[in-house]
C-alpha cells in the first residue's frame, strides 16, 4: 500500500502597499479575525521571541460546528519569511505553512506555501482538501489585498 499523497498549495498575490505595512498587519495574529473572513477568534497562548502559539477558531460551518486548532508560527522579519505549523492538527496528519514576502515594482508580493496530509479518518481526503484550500486561499488573499490597499491609501505619504 502506498503512502497517502501530500497536499501542496502555492499561492501568491501582489499587494499595492509597502512591505512593512503588509508584514505588520499580516503578522498581527490577534487581529486576524478582522483581516480574514473565515476566523471568528484568535487567542494568543504563548510568545517566545518571534514565535507565537495561538488558537484559531472559525465561524460555524453549515452544520453549526466551530472548527478550532492551535498553531505556532515563527516570523523572521530580516528574511521576510514566516514558518508555521499546526500543533493540534485535528483532521490533518500535519499542516505546515510558509509565508514569504518580497518587494515588487507594484508593491509587496505575499506568498503562502502549504503542505499537509489528511488523516485517513478525516471527513475529506487530501486531494479534496488541496482543492478546497487552494480555492479558499485565493479568496482570503484577495480580501487581505483589498483591506491592505485601502489601509495603504489612508497612510500619509513619506
Amino acid at each position: 500500500m502506498s503512502a497517502p499523497t501530500v497536499g501542496h498549495v502555492d499561492n501568491a498575490i501582489v499587494i499595492k502597499a509597502d512591505l512593512d505595512l503588509v508584514w505588520d498587519v499580516t503578522n498581527d495574529v490577534e487581529q486576524w479575525p478582522e483581516l480574514f473572513t473565515e476566523y471568528s477568534a484568535a487567542e494568543i497562548l504563548a510568545r517566545d521571541g518571534d514565535t507565537v502559539r495561538f488558537r484559531l477558531s472559525m465561524h460555524p460551518d453549515e452544520n453549526g460546528k466551530v472548527w478550532s486548532w492551535v498553531s505556532e508560527r515563527t516570523a523572521d522579519r530580516a528574511e521576510r519569511r514566516v514558518v508555521a505549523r499546526r500543533v493540534e492538527p485535528g483532521p490533518f496528519e500535519f499542516m505546515n505553512i510558509e509565508w514569504d514576502y518580497s518587494t515588487e515594482a507594484d508593491g509587496t508580493r505575499m506568498r503562502w506555501v502549504q503542505d499537509f496530509r489528511m488523516r485517513p479518518e478525516a471527513p475529506i481526503d487530501t486531494a479534496a482538501m488541496t482543492r478546497r484550500i487552494n480555492a479558499n486561499t485565493a479568496v482570503q488573499m484577495d480580501v487581505i489585498r483589498r483591506k491592505l490597499e485601502l489601509l495603504a491609501a489612508e497612510q500619509p505619504t513619506r
